[in-house]
């Protein structure tokens, strides 16, 4: 999707259609709906719909005029954006998507975005959603959101239809120099570009998690990885990838025992980026959990639902989307992404309950049930990374039901043994308009998963489930900075959304690319 920045006056420019947020500016249930620019003729075309009551500003409400009076834009959409006194690059991103996916089912390939003014914006720097605004950060999250909003899961449908936007142009607002504390022109265009970058490494991961298991085996992702860095060109960016004979060399035992049940051959996968610039510490480890499809194993899932299970990779598929980004934003910082690929199948071959492994680590593990396989890959994949240098380390993986039912499917948990670390990343979480929330890793949790027969246990019962699987992966960083981050309820959008298609979201790729790029920033590495 082609992305153009312009300061032309919004009233002259000739578009398909002009895109122009509605705020709320009024009292509890007094709504006072003004459209978010100062530009005379907009508020003109706009004035009847509001002064009716047709148009409120309630978020993601939609009013689309046909061949609106004083303005050049074959059409006008109202878009609301709720309260304007909450409002925040987080709204934004999602009006943007919101705008893409009402726009592109009527066959318009393109529109212009009106950049709200920023003095219809929260001015606070201390809100807790991240705060703070100015134009370079509303235009990369309408970037970002656009890209979101124009992707589809449909990929195999015979009728399927091209319904994707081309161009959109963003209306930055007044020229230089009017504007108190304006950007320089470079920064919004340099905010276009990153957003760009970000919008693409999400949809670029919600490819990978959308295919099904027969066309991403855990060779195929790999295969994917390679092109992924081959076709872009970054010297600093190298890939090996490595299979069974490689795993069973580094005696990685836990990842072996998942794929051992599988006819298809597992795949590790190894990306570093190491600009020469960057200094030698700290090392950012980010794994993944990509398990291409988990029937459970020996302790089989019920038949209801499993067809999902083709997400199980999405940890995977995250950090492989997640230093995509880094490679093309170059922040001068080492990252090393490991990614541990497989299939979780029952079969002659497959392990079985009352089993002991051995982990990288040299830890034995007893399996009680092998639908725990997600935490015995990541295990060998974080000592690994340990082992390739990582100083911090952060894994993501569809882990557990238990997450989804303590926080549904809005946040995402997040497990931490390092609380400056924790800090660093809710900073880049709120800058990112995610949504997580930190879980406990008390020492007392640990008591759930020891083993009579071993060191650990792969499993500690029903209770606490999301929280004791992350104890499970604490025993392989020991001291190590690490974060967890358990997306099971939010790496899969269950119904679609008004700025999201049903099917996978991408969730953490913002976020991890935020706290990567925080690093190479000079802020204070922990």
């Amino acid at each position: 999707m082609n992305t153009m920045l312009s300061f032309s006056a919004p009233a002259q420019l000739e578009t398909e259609c002009l895109v122009l947020p509605v705020l709320d500016h009024g009292e509890k249930d007094k709504p006072d709906a003004r459209v978010a620019s100062n530009d005379p003729a907009l508020q003109d075309a706009a004035a009847e719909l509001i002064s009716s009551g047709e148009v409120t500003g309630k978020i993601f409400e939609t009013v689309l005029l046909h061949r609106p009076q004083g303005i050049r834009a074959k059409r006008l959409l109202l878009i609301g954006g709720g309260k304007a006194k909450t409002f925040s690059a987080y709204e934004l991103r999602r009006l943007a998507g919101a705008a893409v996916r009402f726009l592109k089912p009527k066959s318009i390939r393109s529109f212009a975005f009106v950049l709200p003014e920023l003095r219809v914006a929260h001015p606070s720097a201390e809100r807790s959603d991240g705060g703070g605004w100015d134009r370079a950060d509303a235009v990369k999250s309408v970037v970002e959101g656009a890209f979101v909003g124009n992707f589809d899961p449909d990929k195999y449908r015979s009728n399927r239809k091209d319904q994707l936007i081309d161009e959109f142009t963003i209306l930055g607002g007044p020229p230089f120099g009017e504007a108190k504390g304006g950007e320089s022109e470079a920064a919004l265009r340099a905010a276009i570009e990153q957003g760009r970058v970000i919008g693409e490494s999400q949809n670029f991961t919600r490819e990978l998690v959308n295919e099904p298991s027969n066309r991403m085996t855990p060779t195929m992702m790999a295969d994917s990885a390679r092109r992924m860095v081959e076709s872009l060109q970054v010297p600093d960016l190298k890939i090996e990838t490595y299979g069974a004979d490689k795993i069973r060399e580094l005696k990685m035992g836990a990842f072996w025992s998942v794929a051992q049940g599988s006819d298809e051959p597992p795949a590790l996968i190894v990306i570093r980026y190491e600009p020469p610039d960057a200094p030698a510490a700290p090392v950012i480890g980010l794994v993944g959990k990509g398990v291409t499809f988990d029937t459970g194993g020996i302790s089989i899932k019920p038949a209801d639902g499993m067809e999902k299970m083709k997400y199980d990779m999405a940890g995977g598929a995250t950090m492989l989307g997640a230093i995509r980004a880094i490679a093309l934003l170059r922040p001068k910082v080492r990252v090393i992404a490991v990614v541990c690929a497989t299939e979780n199948m029952p079969s002659g071959k497959a392990q079985k309950p009352g089993d002991v492994q051995i982990a990288m680590s040299g830890k034995s593990i007893e399996i009680v049930n092998t639908d725990a396989e997600g935490r015995l890959v990541l295990a060998d994949g974080l000592y690994y990374a340990r082992q390739l240098g990582a100083t911090h380390l952060i894994d993501a993986a569809t882990l557990t039901g238990a997450c989804v039912v303590a926080l549904g499917y809005i946040n995402a948990g997040v497990f931490t043994n390092d609380d400056a670390m924790w800090e660093r990343f809710r900073g880049a979480v709120q800058r990112a308009g995610e949504k997580m929330w930190r879980l406990p890793v008390d020492a007392e949790y640990l008591e759930f998963i020891r083993s009579t027969i071993a060191d650990i246990k792969n499993t500690g019962g029903r209770w606490g489930g999301a929280i004791t699987a992350a104890m499970f992966l604490k025993e392989f960083v020991e001291d190590t900075p690490w974060m967890h981050l358990d997306i099971a309820g939010t790496a899969w959008e269950e119904e679609s959304k008004a700025w999201i298609a049903k099917g996978p979201s991408g969730i953490a790729v913002r976020s991890l690319v935020e706290f990567v790029r925080d690093f190479a920033d000079g802020a204070r590495s922990h």
